[in-house]
């Protein structure tokens, strides 16, 4: 099968074409003839090396769309030729099959979904939605703060905050453009990341925001917290800009000012508790089939470009959504 891989961790130009053979499932695991796979930050991690040293060729991509050939032992409920979604916790999308474990495979009949728009859902969807739900413990008339405003999490974490009651929303980015380009999403106010807390506190009359997902790091988590209102929270879901960690705070000060921090990680559900990474994903499905949400797919590569997507994401010239284009 065609596959992008890297055997070192590096740039984007490690990642290259190679053949590898096809996989057989096993116990639990379901074969998916790819259509398409999403590209995200977490595939710049794993080739950067975050995820450990690759150990011969390694293929990243962590979220398809297609059609299942077959199904390995213990699985139910899936046949060959359904189109479906799946998180990979282990990588492997950026190839023209791939494993995935059965309980995070999800039939598309009834979503309305097609296989690109399903191709770029599975991990930000289910990313957003447990963020928001799962770590944040949002509440109907919270006020949320998403940093990366305009990135594929960003974008459906503000129309699911909507949806799951928040009475406002408002967003950082990194440039005009892209505060432009998020407001689409329902936001009350999208504002440069730098100098964000002086604006947010003017939007929220000085009272602050009851939670702030933050994937960016460094100093702007460490601004974060001085936007919370009473009982805020700072979610953490990721390290976009690799900053070393400035979050090394005492206990005293989340005590004496209210404040909570909590953390959103998706591979660690996958290990530790599976069943509720599932159903944060059929939830957070279910909002695109009602049409509550909708992933913004503003750039389709081919597979063979996956590198070239990789270097755009990295150097954070992303707006929405990309995906690799794999069945020819």
């Amino acid at each position: 099968m065609r596959a992008i891989a890297f055997k070192e961790t590096g740039g984007p130009e490690v990642l290259r074409p190679v053949e590898l053979p096809d996989p057989q499932p096993g116990r639990g695991e379901v074969l998916i003839q790819v259509s398409y796979a999403g590209v995200n930050y977490g595939e710049v991690q794993h080739r950067l090396g975050d995820f450990g040293v690759p150990e011969g060729e390694t293929v990243t991509g962590l979220e398809v769309s297609g059609t299942v050939v077959e199904s390995g032992a213990d699985v139910t409920g899936l046949k060959p030729g359904d189109e479906v979604a799946a998180y990979l916790p282990d990588g492997g999308g950026y190839a023209e099959y791939v494993l995935a474990p059965a309980p995070f495979v999800f039939p598309l009949e009834g979503l309305g979904l097609d296989l690109r728009t399903a191709g770029a859902a599975p991990l930000v969807l289910t990313t957003a939605y447990g963020v928001l739900a799962g770590a944040g413990r949002i509440a109907s008339g919270d006020t949320v703060l998403i940093h990366a405003a305009a990135g594929g999490v960003g974008s459906a974490a503000a129309q699911l905050a909507r949806s799951l009651g928040a009475a406002a929303v408002y967003g950082t980015v990194s440039t005009q453009e892209k505060a432009e380009y998020a407001r689409r999403f329902g936001y009350d106010d999208v504002f440069l990341r730098d100098g964000f807390a002086d604006a947010v506190r003017d939007a929220t009359s000085g009272r602050g925001v009851d939670l702030v997902l933050d994937p960016v790091g460094g100093p702007t988590r460490l601004a974060s917290f001085e936007v919370l209102a009473p009982f805020g929270r700072v979610a953490v879901y990721g390290e976009a800009a690799r900053h070393p960690d400035l979050t090394t705070l005492p206990v005293l000060p989340l005590w004496k000012n209210n404040r909570a921090l909590t953390g959103y990680n998706i591979g660690d559900l996958a290990r530790r508790a599976p069943e509720t990474l599932r159903r944060h994903t059929l939830a957070a499905l279910g909002e695109v089939a009602s049409g509550a949400v909708c992933i913004d797919i503003t750039a389709e590569y081919d597979l063979a470009d996956a590198a070239k997507a990789q270097r755009l994401l990295e150097a954070g010239e992303n707006r929405g959504k990309a995906v690799l284009r794999v069945r020819r």
